[in-house]
């Protein structure tokens, strides 16, 4: 049989992280017409403690249950 891998693919992070970027960006811009600075506020402090918890609760999961056992 042939042995056929697959090829190396390219990064797209810096492509992600700029459309992340630019859509927050409407988004909140957006947030601000209808409901005013305090809004955006509100929204940008929930998103950050969302993505904290987020982060804290996968470095949990990653020490209870690691990926690469050699059991």
């Amino acid at each position: 049989m042939d042995d056929h891998h697959p090829k190396r693919v390219e990064d797209y992070t810096t492509a992600s992280l700029i459309l992340i970027f630019i859509n927050l960006l409407w988004i909140f811009g957006v947030i601000c017409a209808l409901f005013g600075l305090l809004a955006v506020i509100l929204t940008g402090w929930v998103l950050n403690h969302g993505i904290t918890w987020l982060a804290h609760y996968k470095a949990s999961r990653a020490i209870q249950w690691p990926r690469n056992s050699d059991a």
